[in-house]
């Protein structure tokens, strides 16, 4: 696994990198970078730029192999050039490396095509990190007001303005800082008082979870239907509903009215368009559930004793029952619903295993 991990400045980068190196045996690695411009942009970006002695410089000419690996637990390694990283990285992939020194989004975009790649956001509160900034800042024996800070922090998510009229600031080109960040596959938001509690979140978050780089069976199919319900137009709840044979998708569903008639986000529901809560007034609704619509499409002959039925949201009671009578043998859900219990009951009575999947991330 190799982790980027990019943020404002004083967010606390540092300290997840070296949570990761203490706790998980992770190798720093380094990008050098030449020229003023380059500097600066590391600066901005709240990297640090000091070099120990005893690191490795590798130019692409000169890229290890598994075979022949360069690095030692004491030494840091340090590449001339991206292209030089990036081939390191990809032939030692069975190895856990992190860096900070990935900051543009030129830098970070071919490294996200890789299977091994995490990229990692890290952020807080502006205050609590200009105070970190602040005392960094008199160690060194210089100061920093408020004021240089956010000017700062402004010029690197909004960049230089220039004098332009009103109507054409909308068009103005985002800032590569923000091109950067929205490549991160895990946003970290460190407003923790003390380093304990941010490793303790870090700990619960674990960040080497192999499901981040490729995702299991149960997240890759609760994935799915989560986007299939994005296909819905219910005006209640958007669902969706995948179903699975022998790890193979039979049919999918999302919630809505019956083929022909008038979408629910048009009025073809009076139930869905009215004040009728969750749970409540289903004999009204015409809306066929994601569950129903997916049965529907696979068929009782092929759906088999063996299929399992993937939802975003736990059945209601009147989707239990036809998943009881199908034959399902298990329902995965993600989010709870009003009529769990109810479900529950007729589910277990039935045969069917209910479980629940958190989905990597959710804490």
């Amino acid at each position: 696994m190799f982790i980027a991990i990019i943020g404002t400045p004083s967010s606390g980068k540092r300290t997840v990198l070296e949570y990761l190196e203490r706790k998980y045996g992770f190798k720093r690695v380094r990008l050098e970078k030449k020229g003023k411009e380059s500097v600066d942009q590391a600066k901005i970006s709240g990297n640090e730029l000091d070099q120990s002695m005893n690191e490795l410089t590798v130019s692409s000419s000169t890229t290890p192999t598994p075979s022949t690996p360069l690095e030692s637990p004491s030494s840091n390694l340090t590449f001339t050039s991206q292209p030089a990283l990036l081939d390191f990285i990809t032939r030692n992939w069975l190895s856990h490396h992190v860096t900070t020194d990935l900051t543009s989004y030129e830098e970070i975009e071919p490294f996200v095509k890789r299977p091994f790649f995490l990229c990692v956001s890290v952020d807080g509160p502006i205050l609590v990190r200009y105070e970190r900034e602040k005392i960094r800042s008199l160690q060194n024996g210089s100061s920093l007001s408020l004021e240089q800070f956010i000017q700062s922090h402004d010029t690197l998510l909004n960049g230089s303005i220039p004098s332009l009229p009103s109507s054409s600031l909308s068009q103005h080109p985002q800032t590569d800082f923000k091109r950067s960040l929205s490549l991160a596959q895990i946003s970290i938001c460190n407003n923790f008082p003390a380093v304990l509690d941010l490793e303790g979140y870090l700990d619960r978050l674990n960040l080497v979870d192999e499901e981040r780089l490729r995702p299991g069976w149960d997240t890759y199919f609760m994935t799915l239907a989560s986007l299939a319900s994005h296909r819905s137009n219910c005006m209640k709840r958007r669902v969706g509903a995948l179903l699975v044979r022998s790890k193979r998708i039979l049919s999918t569903g999302y919630n809505g009215t019956p083929r022909g008639t008038k979408n629910c986000n048009m009025g073809g529901c009076r139930r869905c368009n009215g004040s009728a809560r969750g749970g409540e007034a289903l004999n009204e609704c015409l809306c066929l559930h994601a569950e129903e619509n997916a049965l529907l499409e696979a068929g009782r002959e092929r759906i088999g004793d063996d299929s399992v039925i993937y939802c975003n949201t736990c059945p209601c009671l009147r989707c239990s029952v036809k998943i009881v009578q199908c034959g399902v043998r298990e329902v995965v859900y993600n989010q709870s619903y009003s009529m769990d219990e109810a479900s529950a009951a007729v589910l277990r009575e039935g045969g069917v295993i209910l479980r629940q999947l958190h989905m990597p991330g959710q804490l």
